[in-house]
C-alpha cells in the first residue's frame, strides 16, 4: 500500500506517474518559482534554509548532495555557510536547474556547485560518497518515499547525515487556524503569479497528506537512519529533520512494509 502522500499528484486527471507529473509541474513554473517561493512564505524560507544548513557545522562536510535542488537556493546557502569542496544538486526538472545554473554562474561558484538530472528513487551514484545530504521542501514530492530514503542512505558515507526541511501543518492555536485560512488562498495567489493552477492546488494538498513530525521520523528510522530528530520552526509552519547513517553501517537491501 502506498503512503497517502504518494497518491497526491499535481494533475488529477493525468495517469502519468507522480514523478513525471512533478517534473512537468516544476518545468512549467521554473521561471517564477523563486519569486513565488519567497512571496508565499513572506521571505521566511530563507531563514529556514540557514537554520537547516547551520545544523551541519559540526560535521564539516566537504562533499554534499542537494536533493530536489530546484533552483539551487539551498546549495548556495550551504556553500556560503559551510565552504565545502563540492556540492552536487540533483533534480528531475531541468528547467529548474537551468535557473539554478544561472544563479551559480553569477555567484562565481560553477567550479564548486554542479547540477545533474537524477531521480532520487534510483540514484546513479556510487555507495558511501557524500558527507551530507540536504534537501528543502522536496521530500513530499517523492513518488516512492521508502526507496528514496534508502537511496539517500546508500550514497551517504558511514557517519554521514541527512538534513531536510519540509513544510508542515501547525497544530496549535492561533497558527493552526491562521494557516487553514491562508492555505485556501495559496492556489489563487500561485495561479495569479505563475499561471499554473495545478501547482499551487497541489501545494497545500501535498502538505496536508504528508507524514509529519514523529510519523516521518519513524519512517526515516524504518529505512535505516539513526539518531533521527526533528524540530518545528515558525510555530510549526516548517519542520527540520535530520538523521545519520550508522558509522558501522554496510549498505543492505531494505524491504519495509508501507502504511497509509
Amino acid at each position: 500500500m502506498l503512503y497517502k502522500a504518494e497518491k497526491i499528484v499535481p494533475y488529477a486527471a493525468n495517469e502519468a506517474p507522480k514523478s513525471v507529473q512533478v517534473e512537468q509541474m516544476f518545468d512549467e513554473i521554473a521561471g517564477r518559482y523563486d519569486f513565488l517561493n519567497h512571496t508565499l512564505s513572506l521571505g521566511i524560507d530563507k531563514r529556514w534554509r540557514k537554520k537547516g544548513i547551520l545544523t551541519l557545522r559540526d560535521l564539516l562536510p566537504q562533499n554534499i548532495v542537494d536533493i530536489a535542488t530546484g533552483t539551487g537556493d539551498l546549495a548556495l546557502e550551504a556553500s556560503r555557510l559551510l565552504h565545502p569542496e563540492k556540492i552536487i544538486g540533483i533534480d528531475i526538472s531541468e528547467k529548474m536547474m537551468d535557473v539554478g545554473r544561472e544563479k551559480i554562474a553569477q555567484a562565481g561558484l560553477a567550479g564548486k556547485i554542479s547540477f545533474e538530472w537524477q531521480n532520487c528513487s534510483g540514484l546513479q551514484m556510487n555507495d558511501n560518497i557524500f558527507d551530507a545530504a540536504i534537501m528543502a521542501f522536496g521530500i513530499r514530492n517523492f513518488e516512492d518515499l521508502d526507496k528514496s530514503l534508502q537511496e539517500i542512505l546508500r550514497v551517504l558515507r558511514p557517519g554521514g547525515r541527512l538534513m531536510f526541511l519540509e513544510l508542515s501543518t501547525p497544530e496549535h492555536f492561533p497558527m493552526k487556524q491562521g494557516y487553514k485560512i491562508y492555505s485556501q488562498f495559496i492556489p489563487l495567489i500561485g495561479q495569479w503569479i505563475s499561471r499554473s493552477k495545478a501547482a499551487y492546488r497541489y501545494l497545500p494538498e501535498s502538505i496536508a497528506a504528508f507524514p509529519q513530525n514523529a510519523d516521518l521520523k519513524a519512517i526515516m528510522e524504518k529505512n535505516g537512519f539513526v539518531g533521527t530528530k526533528y524540530r518545528k520552526l515558525s510555530f510549526g509552519l516548517c519542520t527540520l529533520y535530520s538523521g545519520e547513517k550508522s558509522a558501522n553501517c554496510s549498505n543492505v537491501n531494505f524491504s519495509p512494509s508501507k502504511t497509509a
